[in-house]
């Protein structure tokens, strides 16, 4: 397999998963999430990436959450599952229930916590790509995941049979356009850094982006990568500055990301959920910081009009 195996590409949204008060997971509002993304305009979704908490998951929960989403989206745009675990063992045995389930790939993050060595960290991927016969999308999330999938490595990656694409959440753009120019020509690039850096991105090569921001965002996060995408630069520079705005409103005041993605979503009156533990739902002052936030960039009053 190589990047001509697979069609991806466009805005794909890191689905989050709604918990309920008591932790369990909320499949009415998992499919809601789901169908609200295929209306926006999502050309993929990732089930139980970072967003969607499967640090907080069992493996079977996680598996699960794949064959709910494979049976929501019915085959109208790919569905990337989120596979990535420390133990080798646990990255095969979620890969293969994804495949089992239907999904059209799954996206591993490096062992994350332990230090491998670069030699130890290529050996994983190729374990799991001669266990498990499915795309691989590599994901690169350093400032979580400890371990980084540095452009050099992307590129020995590259060669592993089953690897077809990246999602690159570097916060180093000068490393992510390196990767792009050492790996691109052989592997599809994602970016995860759409909010901060998306239409350089995308300007360089990138395919695709990845991210959490459509949960909340909705439409306009696929009209901005459009407009990316179409070159269209006077539109896509208006969308960069209110994507930098709304990632610096949810993440604003130390509030953790899924935290503030849920809330921003349940303050609109879309199916966020609660996180589930080590995780808290946010209280005030942050959710009335959220709510005149969204109020000042338009998505507050966007939604009470979407809802007439």
């Amino acid at each position: 397999m190589d990047k001509r195996s697979v069609d991806w590409q466009g805005p794909w949204p890191a689905l989050v998963t709604p918990f309920d008060a008591d932790g369990a997971i909320n499949e009415y509002k998992f499919r809601e999430n789901v169908a609200g993304a295929i209306a926006n305009k999502m050309e993929g979704v990732i089930v139980a990436g970072c967003t969607g908490e499967p640090w907080a998951m069992t493996n079977e929960e996680r598996i699960w959450l794949c064959g709910v989403c494979v049976d929501e989206v019915k085959g109208r745009v790919p569905v990337i599952a989120g596979t990535g675990a420390i133990r080798t063992a646990d990255v095969i045995a979620l890969s293969q229930g994804a495949k089992d389930a239907g999904c059209a790939g799954v996206m591993i993050v490096p062992p994350y916590f332990v230090k491998p060595t670069t030699d130890d960290i290529i050996a994983h991927y190729q374990a799991v790509s001669d266990a498990v016969s499915i795309p691989i999308m590599l994901y690169n999330l350093p400032q979580h995941a400890v371990n980084e999938l540095t452009p050099e490595l992307v590129a020995r990656l590259a060669a592993v049979p089953n690897v077809v694409a990246i999602k690159d959440s570097t916060d180093d753009f000068v490393a992510f356009y390196r990767m792009l120019t050492l790996a691109g020509e052989r592997i599809r690039v994602f970016t995860g850094q759409q909010a901060r850096y998306g239409l350089a991105a995308v300007e360089l090569g990138a395919v695709g982006t990845v991210a959490s921001m459509p949960n909340y965002w909705g439409r306009e996060f696929a009209e901005f990568f459009g407009a990316c995408r179409t070159g269209d630069l006077m539109r896509a520079r208006a969308f960069q500055a209110k994507a930098v705005a709304l990632t610096e409103l949810i993440t604003g005041d130390g509030r953790n990301l899924y935290c503030g993605t849920k809330a921003a979503m349940n303050i609109l009156g879309l199916p966020g959920g609660d996180p589930r533990l080590p995780l808290r739902p946010l209280g005030e002052p942050h959710l009335a910081a959220l709510r005149v936030g969204l109020e000042r960039h338009d998505l507050l009053a966007a939604r009470t009009v979407a809802a007439q």
